[in-house]
């Protein structure tokens, strides 16, 4: 004979039945839209953990870093062009903007303002659109809205000028990158702004190593410090910023 189920027994049943379906939607639902970010953080974290894995198992210092760096750079004649990828891959390990920049005179000269130049705008926009990729959907939430949703609208309405400014004020290379993707500024003027803005930061340190001499002199000990070129690189950092307090001054007045 069966044993009679009570509608209690019923109900809660159904009740249960319900929520672990909504609970198996949600999971479904967030790995649809985080899927491949998950992914790409996984593979971003290999990369990380290779590159410190390699520094540690080495004992390798940052200045040791640099010096490979000098070694695969100087040690064949593509080493422009091992220098410019080197460039673009370095945000993605966090490899300081500012050393590379200063070796470029180190190893290049004057030449080295224009390979900087290549490499340094690549890498902005790869990391660019790594902010933009997992910045997406972020601000596009209603729980989102509010002081970030209009601070981010008003960077997009005046992408180049905030971005130049940015760039001027020599604020940290990679976070400006990344944060400019995050708050999907548009991608052309952020390039624009990341190229002309760039411009007396990339010429004013590779002038920095520039006025230390060659590598070469450096390596026996010839080291001698170059005054006109010193004095040229520090006059541009002073000059990029006093320009970038005009700028901010104008801009403010204008709203």
């Amino acid at each position: 004979m069966p044993v009679p189920i009570l509608k209690e027994e019923i109900f809660i049943l159904t009740a249960t039945t319900k929520e672990y379906t909504r609970d198996s939607q949600k999971k479904a639902s967030f790995l649809q839209q985080h899927g491949s970010k998950l992914i790409a953080v996984a593979f971003w974290l290999v990369l990380l953990g290779s590159y410190w894995f390699y520094t540690q198992k080495n004992d390798l210092t940052l200045a040791d870093s640099a010096a490979r760096v000098t070694t695969a750079v100087t040690g064949s004649v593509f080493g422009p062009l091992v220098y410019i990828v080197l460039y673009w891959i370095r945000p993605l390990i966090f490899f300081p903007a500012t050393i590379l920049t200063v070796l470029a005179g180190f190893l290049f000269g004057p030449l080295g303002i224009l390979y900087t130049i290549i490499g340094s705008n690549g890498s902005a926009l790869i990391a660019y659109f790594v902010g933009r990729f997992f910045g997406k959907g972020v601000l596009e939430d209603e729980e989102s809205s509010g002081l970030m949703q209009r601070y981010s609208a008003r960077m997009r309405e005046n992408s180049f000028e905030t971005v130049l400014i940015m760039r001027l004020i020599f604020l940290p290379y990679d976070l400006v990158n990344y944060f400019s993707g995050f708050l999907k500024i548009h991608w052309l003027p952020f390039l624009l702004g990341t190229a002309v803005g760039s411009i007396p930061g990339t010429i004013s340190f590779t002038l920095l190593g520039t006025s230390f001499g060659t590598l070469d002199e450096l390596l026996n000990g010839e080291l001698q410090v170059n005054p006109l070129a010193l004095g040229a690189s520090v006059a541009l950092i002073l000059g990029s910023i006093g320009v970038s307090r005009i700028m901010k001054s104008k801009e403010e007045i204008g709203d």
